[in-house]
Parts: structure tokens; C-alpha cells; sequence
């Protein structure tokens, strides 16, 4: 198995704010200019992708996004993805190859979902990571601890473990 640094240096990753690795590899030309929900705060391209790549001693931080992300499972470990949805809801979906454990090639995160990620077996995993709209820095939130504990108390142990603070 190829080493992270491989891919981090292949694929030409940067350090992401929510942890991991990540370079975006397509943005669409056209933009949606009009019918946007109010949650946008101009045109957006119709659809991004980026690689994104964790490894063992990092995560990817609880945060959220205006708009619906894919994530494509790779190579390397599966991912847990951690979900809380708007009314407070817990669920994970685990990306990966291994059907059997319920794993899947892709896992669906929700618009307005708080989200974070770990690896479950090895040493990293890589995955794409599709948006529609068209993901934008100022359509992402990096949760603040104490503020996401207020909002879902019955979870401070899952957002303490997945925030930096």
C-alpha cells in the first residue's frame, strides 16, 4: 500500500481548515445565477469535486456546508462520517469497500448537516468529495465547540472528540 505522502504528493494536497488533505479538481464553468434557495448569497457553479485525503493521526473537524456533498470512496482505509442533522439526529455512514460491514463506495451529507470524519482501519483514506451546487469557502462552517455542544448537549462527547476547539 502506497504511503500518504505519496498521494499528498501526487495529487498535489494542500492542508485543509477541517483537517486532512484536499486539492479541488473540477469546478464547473456555468453557474446557477437564478432560483438559488435564500442560503446562498450569489451564483454558485453547478457542481465542484476535490481529493481528499485523512490519515490516521487527524480528522476532519465537525462543519457544515449550504449545499448536498458526495463523498467517492478510493483507496486506503473507509471512512466514518459522523452526521448531526438540523433537529439534533445522529447517524454515520461509513465509506469504503467493504459491503459486508456496511460500507459503501459513496455516502451522502446533507445540506445544514454538521459533519466530521475519521479513518476506521489503516493508516489514511482517500476519497472525492462532489458538491451541488458548487461548494464555496463562504458557504462552510468549521464548528466552534462550545457552540455546537449548546445546540446538541446530548452529543458533547462525539463533537468534543471531532472539534479542535
Amino acid at each position: 500500500m502506497k504511503k500518504a505522502e505519496y498521494w499528498i504528493s501526487r495529487l498535489g494536497l494542500e492542508p485543509h481548515p477541517e483537517g486532512g488533505y484536499f486539492r479541488q479538481v473540477y469546478k464547473a464553468s456555468e453557474e446557477i445565477t437564478e432560483g438559488l434557495p435564500e442560503r446562498y448569497t450569489g451564483p454558485r457553479a453547478y457542481s465542484t469535486s476535490i481529493y481528499f485525503l485523512l490519515t490516521e493521526d487527524n480528522f476532519s473537524s465537525f462543519h457544515r456546508l449550504q449545499s448536498d456533498e458526495i463523498w467517492h470512496f478510493y483507496y486506503g482505509s473507509s471512512i466514518r462520517i459522523h452526521l448531526i442533522s438540523p433537529e439534533g439526529n445522529y447517524t454515520h455512514v461509513d465509506v469504503g469497500q467493504n459491503m459486508e460491514k456496511g460500507q459503501y463506495f459513496q455516502g451522502l451529507i446533507p445540506n445544514n448537516h454538521w459533519f466530521a470524519a475519521e479513518i476506521l482501519e489503516k493508516k489514511y483514506g482517500l476519497v472525492g468529495c462532489t458538491v451541488a451546487p458548487g461548494f464555496a469557502f463562504e458557504d462552510f462552517e468549521l464548528a466552534e465547540r462550545a457552540n455546537l455542544i449548546q445546540l446538541f448537549p446530548q452529543h458533547e462527547a462525539l463533537i468534543t472528540r471531532f472539534t479542535r476547539s
